[in-house]
This record gives structure tokens, sequence and C-alpha cells, in this order.
């Protein structure tokens, strides 16, 4: 396997992923050398039944958790009053950035797989195929696991809002 040819190929998506996961570019861009770095130490032990893809994902997510443990990163206790207005379209309430910022809290918090599968749907832009293929599931599972995640967000969303209008 050229190790150049995968890094050219897989760089993009490998740091759309951890971007997404991450809470800053320069943090997405060192977590996303050092997964290529390990990744190249082990090329050899990737034996080629799995997508690489799935591969580096694997390798990214996992330096992506020892960052946040080496650094002791974790998400604030406190939430903003405003939650913005549930009623509006999905990507609506992503522009709005207390309404984004609201909405990346609650997907630090949610439950594998809905917060993955969200994740590299949304900003890792991935189709349901390549996903299902991640988890060696079905594009249908990871179309309910989607559903099912944004369906989450919009339920937190409208109890935010519910909780502002009552003050």
């Amino acid at each position: 396997m050229d190790f150049e040819q995968i890094y050219k190929s897989y760089f993009k998506d490998v740091f759309l992923y951890l971007r997404s996961l991450s809470a800053s570019e320069d943090m997405a861009e060192e977590i996303t050398q050092e997964t290529f770095v390990k990744a190249l130490k082990a090329i050899d032990t990737f034996d080629g039944s799995k997508n690489i893809r799935a591969w580096l994902f694997t390798i990214a997510k996992n330096t992506y958790y020892t960052y946040c443990k080496r650094k002791k990163m974790y998400a604030y206790e406190e939430l903003p009053d405003n939650a913005g207005n549930p009623g509006a379209s999905f990507e609506e309430n992503f522009v709005d950035e207390e309404r984004a910022f609201l909405i990346h809290r609650f997907l630090h918090n949610m439950k594998e797989p809905y917060k993955e599968v969200f994740n590299l749907r949304v900003f890792g832009e991935l189709p349901f195929e390549k996903i299902g293929l991640l988890f060696g599931k079905s594009p249908g599972w990871a179309r309910v696991t989607f559903y099912r995640a944004k369906k989450q967000i919009y339920e937190y969303m409208e109890a935010k809002e519910y909780e502002k209008n009552q003050l």
C-alpha cells in the first residue's frame, strides 16, 4: 500500500470527521496529523478486510478521545438561556450561533451511535451508504439512526424553547 496515496486520498475526510468532533480547526488538524502518524506506524497491521477509511476513522476517533483525556477536556455544565426557534428548519438552527452552540453541547453528550452517525452525516458530509459501511450496517440503518438523532435534537430544542417562554 502506498501510504502517500492513502494520505492524499483520505486526509480531507479524516480532517472533516475530526472537525465535527473537536472544538477548533487547529485541534482537528493536529489530531489529523497524529492520526496519520499512527496509521503509518500501524499500516502493516491493516489486513484490507475493512474499508481503509473506516480504519482511519477508528484511529482518528481513538486519537481524539486520548487527546481530550490528556487535555482534561469536558463539557460545560451550564446551558445558555436562549435556545432559539425549534420550528425553524434544521439547517437554519445551525446558522444562529447560540442555537448552534446549544446543539453542539447536546451533541457532545448524545449517546452513541446517534452522535457519531449525526456527526458523520452533517459535518463529515458522508452518504448513508458509507456511514452504514463504517458501522458494518446497512444504509437504511444509517438513515434511521440519523433520523432518530435529529429527532432527539428537535425535542431538546423544543424543550429549551418551552423553558425560555416560561420565564
